[in-house]
C-alpha cells in the first residue's frame, strides 16, 4: 500500500472521523517553551494545534496530507497555519524546528519503510535536541484485535496491521518497533494508556517524549 493509497482514505472516510488520542499539553509545556517553534505533522484537522496556540505557543505549523482534512481545519480551525504535505518528504528546511509533534501518525502508515522515512524527515527537520513528542497504539491481547491481526498478518507481513470496515489500513505496534523507530532519540517520557479510538473502541497505547541526538 502506498501513500497514495493512504490519503485516499482519508480523503474520504477518514476526513469525518473525531480523532480521540489525548493530547498531553502540560507534559508537554514542561520541555517546550511557548516561544518555540513546533510543527504537527499529520495534524488533521488542527485539534492540537488549537490547543497549542490557547497554550500561548506563537508559532505552531501543521503539514497535512489530506486535502479533506486541510479543508476541514480551515472551516474548524481558522487559525491554525496548515501546509500541504505529500506524506513524504516535510517541506521545511534542515533544523526548522524546536519540537515536532506526532499524534496517532504512525497507525495510519503501516509499512516499516514509509514510518522510517517520516522519522528520517522528522529528525532532519528538528533542531539538535529537539523534542520529539508522539502518541500511538499499542498491540492487544483481546479475541477482536488478535483475530484481525491474524486475518491480515499474511497480506500485509507485519502482525498488528489490519483492515477497518470502511476501508482503512491501521496498525498496533509492539514495544519493540516502537523502541527501534525512536532508536535515534533520547527517551523523556514514556507512559503506557489505554486510548480511546476514532472508531469507539479501546486500544493500548502509550506517549512519549524523546530528544533528538
Amino acid at each position: 500500500m502506498s501513500c497514495t493509497n493512504y490519503m485516499e482514505y482519508w480523503d474520504k472516510e477518514g476526513s469525518q472521523k473525531n480523532f480521540s488520542t489525548p493530547f498531553q499539553l502540560e507534559e508537554f509545556k514542561s520541555h517546550v517553551a511557548t516561544d518555540k517553534k513546533v510543527l504537527d505533522v499529520g495534524c488533521g484537522y488542527g485539534r492540537i494545534m488549537k490547543k497549542l496556540i490557547a497554550a500561548g505557543y506563537e508559532n505552531v505549523t501543521g503539514i497535512e496530507p489530506s486535502r479533506s482534512l486541510r479543508e476541514r481545519a480551515s472551516k474548524e480551525s481558522g487559525d491554525c497555519k496548515i501546509v500541504e504535505f505529500d506524506g513524504m518528504t516535510i517541506p521545511f528546511n534542515d533544523s526548522s524546528f524546536d519540537a515536532v509533534v506526532l499524534a496517532a501518525v504512525l497507525t495510519s502508515i503501516p509499512r516499516d519503510e514509509d514510518q522510517e522515512r517520516l522519522l528520517a524527515e522528522i529528525s532532519r527537520v528538528l533542531k539538535d535536541e529537539g523534542i520529539l513528542y508522539v502518541n500511538d497504539f499499542l498491540l492487544n491481547e483481546d479475541s477482536r484485535n488478535l483475530e484481525r491481526y491474524a486475518k491480515f498478518h499474511e497480506k500485509y507481513g507485519r502482525y498488528g496491521i489490519f483492515e477497518l470496515y470502511d476501508g482503512g489500513v491501521t496498525r498496533h505496534h509492539s514495544l519493540d518497533r516502537i523502541n527501534a523507530l525512536f532508536s535515534g532519540f533520547k527517551t523523556v517520557v514514556f507512559e503506557n494508556i489505554v486510548y480511546t479510538t476514532m472508531n469507539g473502541n479501546k486500544s493500548n497505547g502509550f506517549y512519549y517524549l524523546g530528544r533528538l541526538g
